[in-house]
């Protein structure tokens, strides 16, 4: 076993434990929460090995470095989701590989990507991404739509060919009432949730969670946590 590969099944082996006891803390079966490898700034090598250790589902959030990477893997069974606020112009190379978009926050994106993803004959699933932090007036800069505008915005993908509504995501908000409070964070967002599923039960996806907050995020019923860092190393700097 190589070097990194040990490094990454060695993070991997501790990540799933700390997912497995949230769970048992939580009362909740280790098979309802899913574990998506943020893999932004990694190569692609870093993606096969993680498939080797039997990751299924990866992240990114900048277009420039998943389309390469995600070509590089087209031979894996992954699903990949892409996470980062998403620019119209970006979005026809993100139906390319992309199976869900996380980030979907507005109704330009809606039409953006329903056309894309008729143009590429694929079903692309949508997770609306809610900003926590909207509702104080402290709104910070990694996007989403408020939580009055998640209903808008899933009728639109409800219209819209090519698209699956499958639920919710978000970020545990900077500012804000929930600044540094990710558990009330999260069980919002579970509540926001069961109201969605309370006329579109199919959209039962709730995405959460990072790296330092996974076990709130499983505590308050999370089925995804996005976790990188914990996984792949601290990140390089950028730039």
């Amino acid at each position: 076993m190589t070097d990194r590969k040990s490094e990454l099944a060695a993070n991997l082996a501790a990540v799933e434990e700390r997912i497995a006891a949230a769970c048992a803390a939580a009362g909740r079966a280790r098979e309802e929460v899913t574990l998506i490898v943020v893999t932004k700034t990694y190569p692609a090598s870093d993606v096969r090995i993680l498939h080797e250790l039997g990751v299924r589902h990866v992240a990114e959030n900048r277009d420039q470095d998943a389309a390469p990477k995600a070509a590089a893997c087209a031979d894996l069974d992954l699903s990949w989701h892409f996470v980062g606020q998403l620019q119209t112009n970006k979005v026809r190379s993100v139906a390319g590989y992309a199976d869900v978009v996380q980030s979907v926050d507005r109704l330009k994106l809606v039409s953006s990507l329903s056309a894309a993803a008729e143009k590429e004959g694929r079903e692309l699933g949508c997770l609306i991404q809610v900003a926590l932090d909207a509702e104080s007036g402290e709104r910070g800069d990694r996007g989403g739509v408020a939580p009055d505008g998640i209903e808008e915005l899933a009728a639109a993908v409800d219209a819209a060919p090519g698209l699956r509504l499958d639920g919710l995501m978000t970020v545990a908000p900077l500012a804000g009432e929930y600044a540094g409070r990710q558990r009330a964070a999260f069980d919002r967002l579970m509540d926001l949730s069961t109201a969605l599923r309370a006329t579109r039960p199919a959209a039962n996806m709730v995405s959460a969670g990072m790296s330092a907050d996974l076990e709130e995020a499983v505590a308050a019923g999370a089925t995804h946590v996005r976790v990188g860092t914990a996984v792949l190393g601290v990140r390089p700097k950028l730039g």
